[in-house]
């Protein structure tokens, strides 16, 4: 899904357990020219995640099966980059300041203005937009959508579950030079390699994508680099 164009409405995920909350956004959101999906517990929210990236999502915060920041957490910490504007009735200060370290946005209370929230998320969309160029990384004929989590090579689209992705897109930051496993390890996989072995692991990541991105391509991208650690090639090689 794309982040916003002249042609195509943005699409928003709306969290919201309040039935008539609810129906009040999606039809102001709406009638802005917005296209909605809404989600009334979180895991339904995971569903919506799941099935399409939003280009924004509205967050309350007290959810029937959990705390809407706990999910906000996991978001972001999946790798997940698009605008979140937490919406609730939680208004004190620690509260507006965790949510916001947490990785939200922006922060609104309840109860609030439409205008002011549509004000919001459009700055919040200008923003992200402003910056879309920084998410699509390009090497050779590969193309890695870091916002939306997509990859794509001579216009095919590439399925990559969550770590793989995160290794493709640490190589192509760093196309055209040698990122060692001790990078892979402490920026993927979260982990000191001098402590927690991991090149079986990091091995095995590496032949699958090699699987997915070169197969069937006689220019191969990933390269290995002996004695150092692998290459995305900014050229066809």
């Amino acid at each position: 899904m794309k982040v916003v164009s002249d042609r195509e409405p943005a699409g928003l995920l709306v969290v919201e357990d309040d039935p008539r909350v609810a129906e009040s956004l999606a039809r102001g959101l709406g009638e802005a020219g917005f296209a909605v999906a809404g989600a009334g517990t979180l895991a339904a929210a995971d569903a919506q995640l799941a099935r399409q990236a939003p280009a924004l999502v509205v967050l309350d915060l007290n959810l029937p099966d959990g705390d809407g920041r706990t999910w906000l957490r996991r978001l972001r910490q999946a790798g997940h980059r698009m605008p979140v504007v937490i919406l609730t009735a939680r208004d004190t200060l620690p509260e507006r300041v965790a949510g916001l370290e947490e990785g939200a946005d922006d922060y609104l209370t309840k109860p609030f203005a439409f205008a002011e929230l549509l004000a919001r998320i459009r700055a919040r969309l200008r923003t992200a937009i402003a910056q879309s160029d920084d998410d699509i990384l390009r090497v050779g004929d590969l193309e890695i959508d870091r916002l939306r989590r997509q990859v794509r090579r001579a216009g095919r689209s590439i399925d990559l579950t969550a770590r793989e992705f995160d290794v493709l897109a640490l190589l192509a930051q760093w196309r055209g030079q040698p990122v060692s496993r001790d990078l892979l390890a402490r920026e993927v996989w979260k982990v000191n390699r001098r402590l927690t072995p991991l090149d079986n692991v990091i091995d095995v990541h590496l032949s699958h994508l090699r699987e997915k991105i070169d197969k069937d391509h006689p220019a191969k991208l990933i390269q290995t680099v002996r004695g150092v650690g692998f290459r995305l090639a900014e050229k066809n090689s």
